[in-house]
């Protein structure tokens, strides 16, 4: 495999050895695309001579334009020209927002090539509607997620052999490909590549190397060349992850704090565009409802991967906003470009290094100018020097914040008034710690270190949760609410409804007899985690469909939840007081919830 580091540099489309077609040259000057990028200017000509390409290069540094322009170029190339249902090219990508971004670029140059269709194959709707459009329109570039492009493989009974029409297969891109061999995809890839010709020209494109990466490389490439791309000023000895021109801040607050803080943050850059990064879904739904009251002028999104349908028309509508809060996990972290975002804020630090520098790659993309701020604890400080040596990120510490006020008696007041917000911020809590005992670095994020007490003043929570790592606790230093829980209604009239049905069933059965509860249940999340990740790795290569990216609709989960545990105290086989805590409080262990999950976004 020959190896090219590149220095970074900026050149015109027509000092290209290779010439692009005039619609082409014509399409990028109406985007305003005068100068390549250094990983355009190396990736296009190798693609249009037939080379396999893979390219590393930091995040936003141009990738996708590396792929598509010399795609359509091969396409117009090509002898035989491509029928209505033949497939030419084909982009793998793991989001599906990732995709709809990258079919947006390519819509915007076949604009002046109407004989080429493209199809986007994602998660989030009826895969048969997705058939219809296929054997209707057709499709000669294909852009799609794993899970849906292996599912589209089996639709032959349907009247679509996909197997067929990507005979005809020049080129195949994987974009973000590190990721896509994250668990969950390496099932479906397997899958995928069985069914394409191998006399086809194929790509890599990704911002880090991993020994995964590095397998696929040398199987599925033939004599590819490796294009590293460097910017100007970064030895290559000390190679740097994120863009040159992002400004990278840490701030240190204690946990009860740390909310208070970022809204102080915030306040004071309201007019600026915004990503708010979370550990889990759960903290997402609860904090971006409190962002929501906080700033009601304000433009705010939340986004998580264990949303459906909405999640694409919420991107694209952040993406058109000039300013506003966008509040997500990491499925937002990897390939995304969003304009002009001018600040990441990480208020949990992600649960690998490397997806910190993917977290601030959102912003400071393509030349322009960025800064990216995460929130520490005192106890995690070293996370900064472990952050310089091994992802070469360097931070600058940040003053206190001037004008910090106590918001949280307004986040506690949301939830007196909505039984819905309080469940949230209890889910919220615990899914939080979970998360905290899954971080890589367990050296420095150790949950025996939390101060469980004041991590649930942080929250706002009215009462603090049962939960196996709380088991056998006192918290003196934690002031519960006067006010009976149980009384809190759901703002929902039909929530509300059901929620009253149950108990008036419950008080007209009486009390059950006691049964004797799973150990397992009482065992700490910290404890269950190598046990929960092999269900998941086997769950992931027995589904058809998009890896995590087709959870079920969490309110719908919990109605099912419910209505078995009322299932199970009529016969008997649970307490009246157990039912009693289970309605009442957060599940005791991720046996009951899924909760493992909640960090698992892609």
């Amino acid at each position: 495999m020959s190896r090219r580091n590149l220095p970074f540099h900026k050149g015109t489309w027509e000092s290209l050895p290779v010439k692009l077609n005039d619609n082409i040259l014509e399409t990028l000057r109406e985007m305003k695309f005068t100068h390549m990028t250094p990983v355009q200017s190396a990736c296009i000509p190798l693609f249009m001579r037939n080379k396999d390409v893979a390219a590393e290069a930091v995040t936003g540094s141009g990738k996708t334009l590396a792929f598509v322009i010399p795609i359509i170029e091969i396409l117009l190339k090509r002898e035989d020209k491509l029928k209505k249902m033949q497939v030419g090219a084909l982009v793998i990508t793991p989001t599906r927002e990732l995709a709809l971004q990258i079919s947006e670029v390519f819509e915007g140059f076949l604009l002046k090539f109407p004989q080429f269709k493209q199809i986007l194959l994602i998660g989030g709707s009826n895969p048969i509607e997705d058939v219809e459009k296929f054997k209707e329109h057709g499709a000669n570039i294909v852009i799609a997620t794993p899970g849906r492009l292996e599912d589209m493989f089996r639709r032959k009974a349907d009247g679509l052999d996909l197997s067929i029409l990507v005979k005809t297969l020049d080129v195949l891109v994987l974009d973000e490909a590190d990721r896509l061999l994250d668990m969950g995809f390496v099932a479906s890839l397997n899958v995928i590549l069985a069914f394409l010709p191998k006399q086809r020209r194929t790509g890599l494109f990704s911002a880090t190397q991993t020994q995964e990466l590095e397998k696929l490389v040398r199987a599925g490439l033939r004599n590819p060349v490796r294009i590293t791309v460097k910017e100007k000023g970064v030895a290559a000895t000390a190679t740097q992850k994120t863009p040159a021109r992002l400004c990278n801040y840490y701030f240190i607050c204690r946990i009860e704090e740390k909310f208070n803080n970022m809204v102080a943050f915030l306040k004071e850059h309201i007019d600026e565009k915004h990503l708010v990064f979370f550990s889990t879904c759960a903290s997402v739904e609860y904090y971006g409802r409190a962002l929501e009251t906080l700033f009601k002028k304000a433009d705010i999104r939340c986004i998580h991967g264990k949303m459906k349908n909405k999640r694409n028309k919420i991107f694209a509508d952040f993406r058109a906003l000039e300013s506003g809060i966008l509040v997500c996990t990491d499925v937002m972290a990897r390939g995304i470009d969003i304009p002009d975002v001018n600040w990441v804020l990480q208020y949990d630090p992600p649960s690998n290094a490397s997806a910190f520098v993917h977290r601030c790659g959102r912003t400071a993309r393509i030349g322009n100018q960025g800064s990216a701020l995460v929130f520490l604890l005192p106890m995690e400080e070293s996370y900064v020097t472990f952050l310089s040596i091994n992802q070469k990120c360097p931070l600058e510490r940040m003053e206190p914040i001037e004008d910090v006020m106590d918001i949280l008696p307004k986040v506690k007041a949301m939830a007196l008034a909505d039984r819905a917000m309080y469940d949230r911020g209890m889910r919220a809590y615990v899914s939080s710690v979970q998360a905290y005992a899954k971080h890589e670095c367990s050296l420095i994020f150790r949950v025996k270190d939390l101060d469980f007490s004041a991590m649930a003043k942080g929250f706002a929570l009215l009462r603090m949760p049962k939960m196996p790592e709380l088991k056998d606790k006192s918290f003196p230093d934690f002031v519960r609410t006067d006010i009976d829980t149980d009384t809190i209604r759901y703002k929902d009239k039909a929530r509300e409804k059901l929620r009253r049905k149950m108990l008036a069933e419950l008080k007209e059965r009486g009390p059950a007899p006691l049964v004797r509860r799973n150990v397992v249940r009482n065992t700490s999340w910290s404890k269950q985690k190598q046990k929960q990740d092999r269900k998941r790795k086997k769950s992931a290569k027995r589904q058809l469909g998009e890896g995590s990216d087709e959870e079920e609709d969490e309110d719908l989960k919990e109605l099912l939840n419910d209505t078995r545990l009322l299932k199970r105290l009529k016969k008997g086989k649970i307490s009246e007081e157990d039912f009693n805590k289970q309605m009442e409080d957060v599940p005791l262990s991720s046996t009951q919830t899924g909760s493992p999950k909640a960090t698992d976004d892609a």
